[in-house]
């Protein structure tokens, strides 16, 4: 069967044909590839048609596709072991390693990012005793009902406010504020700072398209919740151990009090963890109040991918160098391609990921900003692009992804292929 009839066939069986809303492509006039095999920075459709991925599932094959080393790892835990729902050596492993790179005193192991962030909520509030929670206008946490407010992503790309099915009483306590924008944030303190459990960011924003947070702004939204005794949570499931070994923490040299994580810890499986401070931590049962549980958190199969992942990452401290030189020679010739379109655009960039914004705007840094953006220019070059063999996100507030397995090679045949764009 062809890419089309299975799609439409699969119509039949899944709402809209797909099970997550951005694969559908209902922005774009052509019709997604179904993908059938991945290897490196390549991936193949049921077509046998290859393109270089830049998309990389959303982020986590930062070693490429079917790494040999990771999914070796994977085969020989599966051969002894599936899934327990007890304790492994391979979650301690795991654990371990996270809090030695992220110098953070304790995790617990989920599934998903959306799991990890709407879990690690749930711990602030207890750990408070507080109910609001802040969230920024086009930042994405996960599909849990009281996140999805001004939520960026697929809620950007269908043009809907937030999501039918989430009654009023979940988004109560969801305060809406400003990215980058610290005076709105002192508003919000100033009027609510004393119910405020915590303020959940994107330390770089990847569901409105790339939008790195300014230094300032993160290291007030440290000292404003210091202040009022609110916890600062990182939501680093794009970021963590993508934009450095030890992700937008690291760059920023901001400590908050909780973490999450998702993508490259699961190695390609599902996968998700949150951590922090060893007094927040100890609030989760059994040992603590705040109760949450998951039959197949820390399953040996995904850990051992995920640990061969970063044990690789960590080993190989030339990656992220290799990373942002590629990456910066993508940057800097798709600036000379589109100026010499007199295109409108702005790209912004944080080590391997990349947005390039199609707007008459001088700077992307909210929502607002990336409001502006010329969806139907950018659903012109997504289809061409495509259709040439280079597999980049349907929608214009995602990011653009590179892994090491990506060569010069790849990036002049993206930089061809743009350039004949029009």
């Amino acid at each position: 069967m062809n890419n089309l009839n299975i799609f439409n066939e699969s119509k039949r069986y899944m709402p809209g044909g797909v099970n997550s809303p951005v694969r559908a492509f209902t922005g774009l006039n052509i019709n997604p590839p179904v993908i059938k095999s991945g290897k490196g920075a390549y991936i193949y459709d049921e077509e046998g048609k290859k393109y270089i991925d830049f998309v990389l599932a959303w982020g986590p094959m930062i070693l490429g596709h079917s790494d040999e080393e990771v999914v070796e790892e994977a085969i020989k835990t599966l051969r002894e072991a599936q899934a327990f729902g007890a304790p492994t050596y391979l979650e301690l492993e795991l654990a371990k390693l996270i809090c030695d790179i992220y110098k953070i005193d304790m995790i617990r192991m989920v599934n998903s990012g959306t799991e990890a962030t709407m879990s690690a909520v749930k711990l602030a509030r207890g750990y408070t005793n507080r109910d609001k929670v802040v969230k920024f206008s086009g930042c994405y946490h996960g599909h849990f009902d009281a996140f999805l407010v001004a939520a960026g992503s697929g809620v950007m790309t269908e043009n809907i406010p937030g999501s039918a099915g989430v009654p009023k009483d979940s988004i109560k306590n969801t305060i809406i504020a400003n990215y980058n924008d610290i005076e709105n944030v002192k508003e919000v303190f100033e009027k609510w700072g004393e119910e405020i459990a915590c303020v959940i960011v994107e330390p770089v924003a990847g569901n409105m398209g790339v939008v790195p947070a300014t230094m300032e702004f993160l290291n007030f939204l440290r000292e404003i919740t210091n202040k009022y005794g609110s916890l600062l949570i990182f939501d680093e499931v794009m970021t963590g151990f993508r934009v450095a070994l030890g992700g937008a923490k690291e760059l920023y040299g901001i400590q908050p009090d909780l973490v999450t994580f998702a993508k490259i810890i699961g190695g390609g499986l599902p996968c998700g963890a949150y951590g922090g401070r060893r007094e927040i931590m100890e609030m989760l049962s059994p040992i603590g109040s705040v109760y949450q549980a998951g039959t197949m958190s820390g399953n040996p199969v995904v850990v051992s991918m995920g640990l061969a992942t970063l044990k690789k990452l960590k080993s190989n401290g030339g990656y992220y160098e290799q990373l942002e030189q590629l990456s910066s020679y993508m940057h800097r010739q798709i600036e000379v391609i589109l100026n010499n379109k007199s295109i409108p655009f702005v790209i912004n960039r944080c080590g391997s990921m990349m947005t390039v914004f199609f707007t008459e705007e001088n700077s992307v840094k909210n929502y607002e900003d990336a409001k502006k953006c010329n969806i139907d220019l950018y659903r012109r070059y997504a289809e061409h692009m495509i259709t040439n063999g280079i597999y980049l996100s349907p929608s214009q507030f995602e990011a653009m992804f590179l892994s090491v397995k990506h060569t010069k090679e790849d990036i002049e045949i993206f930089l061809d292929v743009l350039k004949r764009f029009h």
